[in-house]
């Protein structure tokens, strides 16, 4: 049986690095961890954190942006809604 083709998704690519974590995440992601994401890949993110950030992903993987004078507008930082397990991640487009 042959394998199937996987699927190319338009836009650009995410990159997501874990900045920090505060406590320990019960999905075992660690600081310095590094992994692509999307709108169609969690990429092992758990269901409420990726739920919280998925607009984020969405912006940056069709070109949405935040304003210059808010900072680089293909870079964004997010944290997980455990504040007892807190895992900081920051988003960045790839062009």
């Amino acid at each position: 049986m042959a394998k199937p083709k996987r699927a190319t998704f338009p836009g650009h690519k995410v990159v997501a690095t874990v900045k920090s974590v505060k406590g320990n995440c019960s999905w075992g992601h660690e600081a310095g961890d590094t992994f692509s994401i999307s709108c169609h890949d969690t990429a092992g993110l758990c269901g409420f954190f990726y739920h919280d950030i998925y607009p984020y992903i969405v912006m940056l993987q069709f070109g949405g942006g935040f304003p210059n004078e808010w900072g680089n507008p293909d870079v964004v930082t997010v944290e997980c809604m455990d504040r007892s397990n807190l895992v900081t991640l920051e988003l960045h487009r790839v062009k």
